[in-house]
């Protein structure tokens, strides 16, 4: 990467955007400006990038012109993308998007790099490259080797969400809570991030219910599947939040076309990009999500073919949603993005 560029985060301030910059900062991303955006309240306070503190500008119609800005990371909501985003690229900026608003959008590519990478190169159309739904991210990186060998027939998920898959004051309701369970003081905890308490609790619900049952949280990771492994793979999915702060998990059942072998699959995991095998159960090694946190990478264990149908494999999966599911995954876009242009 020779060229330097000017790089916006938007939502600067919450727990996505916080660890953007921390991923940026990792791995030396070639930054020529840093333009922290937030709303106008957060105008004016600073974040911290490479030991230095920089000031908070508001998110405008026109910042990203004046900005000269020329990679636009967005993380501030689904709303807020559909109303800022395209101004950031009629200012000439490349978007990357970490909500859902864009992302089933004919013309606007999915991607998770280590999967469909060549997608990236369809941006051009309405200049937005669209982030997946955490949950669906860590999913297909494991999924993406094993479908290349084994091809895949079905694929069953339930998951277990942290909290802060619902943002900063879902974390920090999980917090209150349980200090007002060592308080004795549990019935009083206020609910409010989620339809009921959290804490000591693990709630089957995601986002809103739809007519089918299934809820939106769990049809994204059915749609995105599909549109980001280019293959209509059947798929059902529960999703349940967890009394965790960060770090989702993942109990996956995949029906492949032919026989599959632990081994093998343990194998192809092992060699494909950003993944970290932990599967010694004997000696209680397996993935979890106190290990994973400030991770880059998605963890798989537990493997084992299925007793009854040797065409079955089940894993276990498990990736920090704040960084593999969110920020590492925008940035790897970026990265990828850039070495795209510079190839040109």
């Amino acid at each position: 990467m020779s060229k330097k560029y000017n790089v916006a985060v938007v939502g600067a301030n919450g727990a996505v955007g916080e660890e953007m910059l921390r991923v940026l900062e990792e791995v030396n991303f070639p930054i020529a400006k840093l333009v922290p955006l937030a709303s106008a309240r957060s105008a004016g306070k600073t974040v911290e990038y490479n030991g230095k503190e920089v000031v908070i500008l508001e998110l405008t119609e026109d910042v990203f012109e004046k900005e000269d800005v020329e990679i636009a990371l967005f993380s501030a909501g689904g709303s807020v993308s559909a109303k800022f985003a395209p101004f950031a690229v009629e200012a000439g900026a490349v978007v990357i998007d970490n909500t859902s608003h864009f992302r089933m959008f004919e013309d606007i590519p999915l991607v998770v790099p280590e999967v469909n990478p060549e997608d990236i190169l369809n941006y051009k159309t309405k200049g937005i490259i669209a982030n997946p739904n955490c949950s669906t991210i860590q999913m297909v990186q494991a999924l993406k080797p094993l479908d290349d060998a084994y091809d895949i027939q079905r694929v069953d998920v339930s998951t277990y969400q942290a909290t802060s898959g619902a943002g900063k004051t879902a974390m920090e309701e999980l917090v209150a809570q349980m200090q007002s369970f060592f308080a004795f003081k549990l019935d009083e905890a206020e609910v409010k991030a989620f339809a009921h308490r959290i804490a000591l609790n693990v709630i089957p619900q995601i986002d809103k219910f739809l007519e089918s049952g299934y809820t939106k949280e769990e049809m994204k990771m059915v749609n995105e599947t599909t549109k980001i492994m280019h293959k209509e793979i059947p798929l059902s999915a529960t999703c349940v939040r967890v009394p965790t702060l960060r770090g989702h998990a993942e109990a996956v059942s995949v029906k492949f076309a032919r026989e599959v072998d632990a081994d093998k699959a343990r194998e192809i995991l092992k060699n494909a990009p950003n993944i970290i095998i932990l599967d010694t159960p004997e000696e209680s090694i397996y993935p979890m999500p106190s290990l994973v946190l400030e991770k880059n990478e998605t963890y798989v264990g537990r493997l084992r073919v299925d007793n009854f149908d040797k065409t079955m494999l089940h894993m276990f999966i498990v990736a920090d949603n704040l960084r593999v599911g969110a920020a590492t995954n925008a940035v790897r876009i970026a990265q990828k993005w850039i070495e795209l242009e510079e190839e040109k």
